[in-house]
């Protein structure tokens, strides 16, 4: 994108081999995907290394040589020879906007006028932010205009994560955003629900350590998104409550299993229905902010979606059909992949999976 500014690299298409690393609140997860031919696709290996306590709030890394150490661990475990890794920004550290311009502008004058934009909106100064934009198509006004959507975040956003890679001795050759990546994923599991989920509202539920992120998807545009304080977390204190333990020992309890016989009844059986609670508030406030009166289907991802008969529970408690996530079932597989261990942790590898297809876009 030339100058300094323009260096954002959101939509700039890679072709070469590379990882998808997600660096969550949780866990790093790297995912490597080569193409299988005829439009279809492998999965080569992929790792997930757990982080410490802290290492990632909010979406910003607060402990650096802890997630670089992660990262490396991850990349080890692959034993791969790919060093380029696509990265993303969680969703608030992005500003996105779109704008109208004449169509037939050469890229000097569109550069131009996406900064003279982005002076307008954006609530730093531009020395401070990366920026990138993407010309979508046509304006709905005519074909005198284009739509044109631009990203912009604080360079520090970018700059703590490409140095996470390269402490880990990777190169971060794309940055793009979280929700994105989870749509390019989402595309995959769409090609599995009847119809190929075409003019059906398909709420996607990613319910993380901290959050559960709503994404109401139509016909592959997000029609609606809401965050919710809700996720993995909830379960460790529960579990910490009732047994007595400390934060780590109900954190590593929760992984591993060896909680008591009552655990089940007790503790995870109502932390299930309280997540199938939240989603339903969730719908109940995607109905009254919308047009929308129906949800066909709910796509449950992230770690807490890896739980077993969680999304007959969401199911029960919404009366409508309910799939885990995962992007890779109509993939191939390496013979380096377990396919029983894939299937149990593709939920929460929808962000990596989503980085790992960048280098196919066209």
């Amino acid at each position: 994108m030339g100058d300094d500014i323009l260096a954002f690299d959101i939509f700039n298409p890679k072709a070469q081999p590379l990882i998808g690393l997600d660096i969550s609140s949780s866990a790093v997860k790297l995912v490597e995907v080569a193409d299988a031919g005829k439009d279809s696709y492998r999965i080569e290996r992929y790792a997930i290394e757990p982080l410490p306590k802290d290492a990632v709030l909010d979406g910003n890394i607060t402990n650096l040589e802890a997630v670089s150490e992660a990262v490396r661990r991850g990349w080890k475990k692959m034993a791969t020879r790919t060093k380029n890794v696509a990265m993303a920004l969680p969703a608030a550290a992005v500003i996105t906007k779109k704008i109208v311009v004449p169509a037939g502008l050469r890229e000097e004058e569109l550069e131009v006028q996406v900064e003279t934009e982005a002076n307008q909106y954006i609530p730093f100064a531009l020395d401070e932010v990366n920026l990138d934009f993407q010309v979508v198509g046509p304006a709905p006004s005519g074909a005198e205009e284009v739509e044109v959507i631009i990203a912009a975040s604080r360079k520090e956003k970018v700059e703590d994560r490409v140095a996470v890679a390269e402490s880990a001795g990777l190169k971060a050759t794309v940055m793009d955003v979280e929700s994105y990546s989870m749509q390019t994923a989402f595309e995959m599991i769409e090609k599995q629900l009847p119809g190929g989920g075409v003019d059906q509202s398909i709420a996607l539920i990613d319910v993380g350590a901290n959050m559960m992120n709503v994404t109401v998807l139509r016909n592959n545009q997000a029609i609606y998104n809401r965050e919710q304080a809700f996720g993995g977390n909830n379960l460790t204190q529960d579990i910490q409550r009732a047994f007595g333990m400390t934060l780590e020992e109900a954190e590593a309890a929760k992984r591993t299993g060896g909680l008591p016989d009552n655990y089940e009844t007790d503790v995870l059986r109502p932390f299930m229905e309280n997540l199938a609670q939240e989603v339903t508030r969730a719908m109940q406030f995607f109905f009254t902010s919308t047009s929308y009166n129906q949800i066909d289907h709910i796509v449950l991802a992230g770690g807490c979606a890896v739980i077993p008969g969680l999304d007959e529970v969401v199911a029960t408690r919404t009366q409508v059909n309910t799939i885990v996530a995962n992007p890779f079932a109509n993939m191939s597989l390496s013979a380096r992949v377990k396919a029983k261990q894939l299937a149990a942790e593709a939920p929460a590898l929808m962000v990596a999976c989503g980085l790992a297809m960048r280098r196919f876009d066209a």
